[in-house]
């Protein structure tokens, strides 16, 4: 059964500089055992291409511009603010095709 409960912060808050290069992945832990949510807000005026995976090194591949298919992206319009469900404890970066953007991600439990 499906529960539709708020947001709950149950980790840090991360936070990166998406660019071109991408920079070092982050990594977003819970301090629960389920808390495999993520709160993730672009605040930026520029689509970021969010790499992420289970080590800093698959969420490094995935932070590139897609070209047919590329495992680990996500692409994140500006001023978005999302809650999705990754792996507990991912880590994270963002590449852009110019500019910059700054985003944050919070582990958690909810929608």
């Amino acid at each position: 059964m499906s529960v539709n409960a708020p947001f709950t912060p149950v980790g840090n808050t991360v936070t990166f500089t998406a660019a071109n290069p991408a920079p070092s992945p982050v990594q977003s832990t819970s301090s629960t055992l389920g808390g495999n949510q993520y709160r993730i807000i672009n605040s930026g005026n520029v689509t970021v291409f969010l790499g992420y995976g289970t080590t800093s090194t698959l969420a490094t591949a995935g932070a590139v511009t897609p070209t047919g298919s590329i495992a680990n992206v996500l692409p994140l319009l500006p001023g978005t603010d999302e809650i999705i469900t990754f792996v507990p404890s991912a880590y994270f970066t963002g590449n852009v095709a110019s500019g910059t953007a700054v985003i944050y991600i919070t582990a958690g439990d909810g929608c």
